[in-house]
């Protein structure tokens, strides 16, 4: 096995004998180096090369090496660039730590002397990788996370996703209605997400869970001494949300004289805590939510009318869970995988998903959520059954004749009436029973036409390889092309 090393260096010098020395000294050392002798060389090592330090003589042929180190950190800005130099003054170094250089060493030097600027260089490296790293997991953490996400394909969801990315990158206002269950808060986090603030906080504060007057100090914060219990000044969630996203879930239920106090940081910005005389500004971006009619609440004098006009710059209207039944099977898939019980990812039948597609779901996406925890817990054999769903779920009837109505369960369904004009574009649930064989090809066909038709995206979806996918496909005679199909990813 290969001994590893303590870093990937590249020398870059127009003196070829001081370019050989280094090198072969430090590869002694335990490093893995390559020299160059000219910046267009190292130009080119550092395109096929992934480095951790770059040594370059500050004085060559051509492009000095600054310019080199400048390209190299465009290129790459988690480089360490160390600029060596025969002609030091304080003009240079400065101009070279401006470009990014980590130091600046004079030649002649001793190798002594180098290696503990090199150790401390492959340091900061090393700690620059990380914070990528750490970075990247905490924002699929916080905002990126499977569990978080809006699903669904129909045209109401569709339109929901095209607001949410126009008014994202802006700094408008966002009003979030919809029943409970729909999933106010994932649009406030696919708005924070895809804003410019999404590197600052997204804070949330639930206005029915608070009383009045512990709901004010949350939101603004209070001075020591404000009220019995307040042994020390507090920060409010306002000015945690510096910079970030306030996300203000059933805002209806907030009292008149708490709107009038949200209503001024809408307008301008200002706000005081609690007991306190002291002007701070807020610099956060504001989405609220509420699943109360608010005009009605405006009538009858529970919720101020300019405060409703100001939270409504951008209406997101979500719609229940019954206005889009075909993304039933979506939710369904996804569910089991972001929220699944056990080592084993449980599947669901025709029958039990007919069921699913059929059923109101007064409780929405929630209560979708609740139901498929629950099966999962009753189901055998890592299968969910009309068995394992609720009673008032499987005592809805079917529609009238043999299917479903309208796109409901597009990734679950095949017409089986003779002279139903949805049987070309499988529009129904069956009811009879399938081999397995049957049920088989028709889930292919469903996840290949939910995808277009990309196969790549339908073996991901369905968990299995590529290869596996050309056999079923084959196996089942579903090469013909799909209305909707469209050119497979590379």
């Amino acid at each position: 096995m290969a001994k590893p090393t303590l870093g990937r260096l590249l020398v870059v010098d127009d003196e070829v004998q001081l370019t050989n020395a280094l090198c072969e000294t430090l590869a002694e050392q335990g490093y893995d180096v390559t020299g160059a002798t000219s910046t267009r060389d190292g130009l080119k090592a550092l395109e096929s090369g992934n480095f951790d330090v770059l040594l370059s003589d500050l004085m060559m042929t051509g492009t000095d090496g600054i310019q080199l180190l400048r390209e190299a950190l465009a290129a790459d800005p988690l480089l360490v660039g160390i600029i060596m130099t025969g002609q030091g003054t304080v003009q240079t170094a400065v101009e070279a730590m401006k470009v990014g250089a980590f130091d600046y060493v004079l030649k002649p030097f001793k190798l002594q002397a180098m290696l503990p600027v090199l150790a401390r260089a492959m340091q900061v490296r090393r700690l620059r990788m990380e914070n990528v790293r750490l970075r990247e997991w905490a924002e699929r953490l916080s905002y990126e996370s499977p569990r978080y996400t809006l699903v669904g394909s129909s045209p109401a969801m569709r339109r929901v996703v095209q607001l949410i990315e126009k008014v994202a990158p802006t700094d408008a206002t966002v009003l979030v209605r919809g029943a409970s269950g729909t999933g106010k808060e994932l649009v406030a986090r696919a708005l924070h997400r895809n804003s410019p603030r999404r590197g600052r906080p997204l804070v949330t504060v639930n206005c029915a869970a608070l009383q009045e007057s512990l709901l004010e100090s949350e939101l603004f914060g209070h001075e020591k001494g404000a009220f019995t219990g307040a042994v020390q000044a507090k920060r409010g969630l306002i000015e945690v949300a510096e910079g970030g996203t306030l996300f203000i879930d059933e805002v209806a239920e907030m009292s008149p004289a708490l709107q009038a106090k949200l209503l001024r940081v809408l307008e301008d910005g200002h706000y005081r805590r609690v007991g306190g005389t002291q002007e701070f500004n807020a610099d956060v971006r504001v989405v609220a939510a509420t699943n109360k009619p608010l005009e009605e609440e405006q009538k009858a004098g529970r919720f101020r009318q300019d405060l409703f006009y100001r939270l409504n710059v951008v209406a997101v209207a979500l719609p229940t869970l019954r206005e889009r039944p075909e993304d039933v099977p979506e939710l369904v898939d996804h569910f089991l995988m972001t929220r699944q019980l056990g080592a084993v990812r449980s599947g669901v039948t025709l029958e039990a998903m007919g069921v699913l597609v059929r059923y109101d779901w007064p409780g929405n996406v929630r209560e979708l959520a609740n139901v498929l925890e629950r099966a999962q817990i009753l189901a055998e054999d890592h299968q969910i059954t009309v068995d394992d769903l609720p009673e008032n779920l499987v005592a809805v009837p079917p529609a009238a004749g043999a299917c479903g109505g309208g796109q409901a369960g597009q990734a679950f369904r095949e017409c089986h009436c003779p002279g139903n004009p949805a049987a070309e574009t499988s529009d129904c649930i069956p009811l009879t029973p399938l081999r397995l064989d049957e049920a088989e090809r028709l889930h292919v066909l469903a996840v290949l036409r939910r995808v277009n038709g990309n196969k790549v995206q339908a073996a991901k979806t369905l968990g299995i390889s590529r290869r596996a996918l050309y056999r079923l496909v084959a196996k089942h005679h579903l090469e013909g092309p799909t209305p909707e199909r469209k050119a497979e990813e590379p």
